[in-house]
């Protein structure tokens, strides 16, 4: 079978979650929530890429207040479904020293790609540091330090793609949240 063949048989068989009407609202939701917090603060937005694109475009198209835009790739998948060890692609180009920085994700499953994140951009020294991400899966294996201030959606422990989220690399696309058909 080739591979868009398997990728059109795994959505075919896939379970949605969220519709696109529930993830424009959570989008909504995450934009009054940051503009009240950041609207008079000058920030700076981080965009995790890839994954964050899609989450990013739905919250920042709905904000009307100036902020600096900027991103960050640091992966731990590879086009994998389980994490190894963090490699950074890119950095941030903007100063965050005494900015107030808004870092925007897909998602907080473990954790530790936003943790090794976070960490990174504290030693920058910027005046205030959160998280946004579309999606929180609910289980007890996060790592201790790993939190977002922003959660549009939460999603049960299985394995998601849609809105910025992949199965091998396939079907960020998809203005919904879907998993994989349960074995």
């Amino acid at each position: 079978m080739n591979r868009s063949k398997e990728m059109r048989a795994i959505l075919s068989r896939a379970n949605r979650l969220h519709d696109t009407a529930s993830v424009n609202a959570a989008y909504k939701a995450l934009a009054a929530q940051i503009e009240k917090d950041y609207a008079e603060c000058d920030p700076v937005i981080l965009v995790v890429m890839t994954g964050g694109l899609m989450t990013a475009a739905g919250i920042l198209g709905l904000i009307r207040f100036p902020f600096t835009l900027d991103y960050v790739h640091a992966t731990r998948y590879r086009g994998s479904t389980s994490g190894s060890v963090l490699e950074w692609r890119r950095r941030p180009e903007q100063a965050l020293s005494g900015r107030h920085v808004l870092v925007i994700d897909d998602i907080l499953d473990e954790g530790h790609t936003l943790v090794e994140i976070r960490a990174a951009l504290e030693a920058c020294k910027p005046a205030s540091l959160r998280i946004a991400v579309l999606a929180r899966k609910r289980h007890e294996r996060r790592a201790p330090a790993a939190q977002a201030e922003y959660v549009g959606i939460e999603v049960p422990d299985r394995y998601v793609f849609g809105c910025g989220m992949d199965y091998h690399g396939y079907w960020r696309q998809l203005p919904e949240i879907w998993a994989v058909e349960s074995s």
